[in-house]
């Protein structure tokens, strides 16, 4: 028997500047708030929206709980056209990075072009063990050493001994978190498989990938790169997979570069 479907929800969206549409994309357990440092800088030039997917952050969980690309897919072609906008320059991170495509896949029409940081054609066995243990942690040591273990696997280990502050709220903030939602989309996540039509993307793409990234192994910035016929691909180095939040100003700088040669060879008639 056929599953029933769902209805798209209004997503909540932090919302800012004007000019070409960029939607930021968090990944799986997170919110916008990933993109607190990126949004200043890219809302300038552009019209930034960065959504809570649904059941993150503030936006609601569906019913049915519903957590397939299909169904997020939907829920942000929603948000594009309660807002006008025909298409948008999509930018996704992580498991957003893998929604990102998908749309760019099944809608190309509504793509001005793909930012992918943290991403992969498809998702495989390193990135599902990843998922497993942070679940396993969770469920056996609870929440204080999933949030330990985050620290670990998201970001480059510089980094967090510069940033003690944000490790210390971390820690507090995850006690507070419904991760039901997170834990639905990463079943979808965990079959995530394009390599049979990624080589038919129609919007340009720009690959990010961060060198020292423990979730999804580099090598994947490098795949995608190979596959998407005349993309680019900007790797930073003693970065681990939360490039926007490390590195949000050189973040925001390679967005920032490639949506305006987007934009220019589109008026020019062509690619970039």
């Amino acid at each position: 028997m056929e599953e029933p479907g769902r209805g798209a929800i209004e997503l909540f969206v932090r919302e800012a500047g004007q000019g070409a549409p960029i939607v930021l994309l968090h990944g799986v357990g997170a919110n916008h708030a990933i993109w607190n440092g990126v949004i200043p800088h890219l809302a300038t030039e552009f019209h930034v929206l960065a959504p809570d997917l649904p059941g993150h952050g503030r936006s609601p969980a569906p019913e049915p709980p519903l957590y397939g690309f299909g169904e997020m897919t939907a829920d942000l072609l929603h948000l594009l056209d309660g807002r006008g906008v025909r298409a948008a320059h999509w930018v996704g991170l992580s498991a957003g990075a893998l929604l990102a495509l998908r749309l760019c896949l099944d809608a190309p029409a509504r793509a001005r072009s793909l930012t992918t940081i943290g991403g992969s054609v498809y998702t495989d066995g390193h990135s599902r063990a990843v998922a497993e243990r942070w679940a396993e942690t969770y469920a056996r040591e609870g929440p204080d050493a999933f949030a330990v273990r985050l620290l670990k696997d998201l970001y480059y280990p510089d980094w967090i001994e510069a940033h003690m502050e944000f490790a210390d709220r971390l820690r507090e903030e995850v006690p507070r978190v419904d991760y039901g939602p997170a834990r639905a989309w990463a079943r979808a996540v965990a079959g995530f498989d394009e390599r049979s039509r990624v080589a038919s993307l129609v919007p340009p793409a720009l690959i990010v990938q961060g060198m020292d990234d423990q979730v999804v192994d580099a090598s994947h910035g490098r795949i995608l790169r190979q596959s998407i016929p005349g993309s680019q691909i900007r790797i930073f180095a003693s970065t681990g997979h939360m490039v926007p939040v490390e590195r949000p100003g050189e973040t925001a700088e390679a967005i920032a570069a490639f949506v305006r040669a987007v934009e220019a060879g589109a008026a020019a008639g062509g690619r970039p």
